[in-house]
């Protein structure tokens, strides 16, 4: 598949399941949906009618939309705008928790494929020529059992071994393909970029139930989220430079996706191979579900901002005030889109 159009059909998706949020709580909540669109408008055609709801297709690509009744108006009955603060909150809740919800399941999918390393056991991934490793028979794949006496439970262990022998003829033993095998070496003083005896560490895999999967997920999640929220304070402070922080548009995004998909290797014979990629698609699906609870204005945050004085106060907020912040504020985020697009042609974004 042509990568410009899985990179649109993907984040198409992406959009698509936060409107299918917004869909499914007007329903529970008994809220009329007028139109849930494929795509945004113009409209090419309508596809059925699903209840009272007009199915579309439309021109733009790039995801969906949902027109509940009475969005903006709390005078049009069965409308949005017209539902108790509770029901709007879930309403509006709903597309962002869907976000979530897909990154968790698409990161639960990663780990699945991945395993979780065993830190109990190291094995050798590469061995540097002319090294110590190599010069004993060492072989990549092979797992570290014993060194100079010592049994190995962690890489740290095999690491101050290592450095506790410094110049000094130890034996080392080996398990390679269900066979144990001993030799001896000598660490050296490390070379640059290289370690005492030439090898790189790493720890094997191990399968990873369904329920693992999901809290590794959850905890993915949870660092990422951290990371965004935290990351004004650290543009502020210095700590990373503007550059490193910046947004980016939708080619930033097929930029990134590319050399993420270029990445992407098999990680084993059962494996597509998309391992990266999708994990990519999970982290725009946590952006896309924190920006839009951002208490900005047109933004379903910001949209669950003007609920709380009617949750707190008992007093509503006059809708002539709220549906004009709110035009504002999307002209605003329009124009600020549109800015970041065009940075990403003028000043593309420096991939490491």
């Amino acid at each position: 598949m042509s990568p410009v159009i899985l990179f649109i059909g993907a984040v198409a998706s992406l959009i698509f399941v936060h409107e299918l949020g917004h869909f499914l709580a007007a329903k529970f909540r008994g809220i009329r949906v007028d139109e849930f669109g494929f795509g945004f408008p113009p409209r090419i055609v309508k596809l059925f009618k699903f209840g009272e709801t007009d199915i579309t297709l439309n021109w733009i690509p790039f995801g969906g939309f949902v027109r509940t009744a009475g969005e903006n108006d709390p005078d049009v009955e069965g409308g949005l705008a017209a539902a108790n603060p509770w029901s709007r909150i879930i309403v509006l809740l709903a597309g962002p928790a869907m976000n979530f919800l897909a990154a968790l399941l698409l990161f639960a999918f990663v780990f699945v494929q991945l395993g979780k390393p065993d830190f109990n056991t190291v094995i050798i991934q590469e061995i540097a020529n002319s090294s110590p490793a190599q010069e004993a028979g060492l072989q990549s794949g092979d797992i570290v059992q014993n060194i100079a006496g010592q049994d190995i439970n962690s890489s740290q262990e095999l690491r101050d071994q290592i450095y506790a022998n410094l110049g000094s003829e130890i034996e080392i033993v080996v398990e390679r393909n269900g066979q144990l095998i001993a030799t001896s070496l000598i660490p050296r003083d490390p070379p640059p970029e290289e370690g005492a005896i030439g090898i790189l560490m790493g720890n094997p895999t191990l399968p990873v139930s369904g329920l693992e999967a999901i809290g590794f997920s959850a905890a993915a999640i949870g660092d990422q989220v951290n990371a965004l929220i935290s990351l004004p304070g650290k543009l502020v402070s210095g700590e990373i430079s503007a550059d490193q922080g910046r947004l980016v548009g939708y080619k930033g995004m097929y930029d990134i996706f590319t050399e993420v998909r270029a990445a992407d290797t098999p990680v084993n014979t059962e494996s597509s191979g998309a391992i990266n990629t999708l994990a990519f698609f999970a982290s725009i699906s946590i952006s896309l579900g924190l920006l839009n609870l951002l208490p900005i204005p047109a933004l379903d945050g910001g949209r669950i901002l003007f609920t709380l004085p009617e949750i707190l106060f008992k007093r509503r907020i006059p809708s002539s005030y709220e549906n004009m912040i709110n035009f504002v504020g999307f002209a605003i985020l329009i124009m600020l889109m549109i800015y970041v697009n065009i940075q990403d042609f003028v000043n593309p974004i420096n991939i490491p």
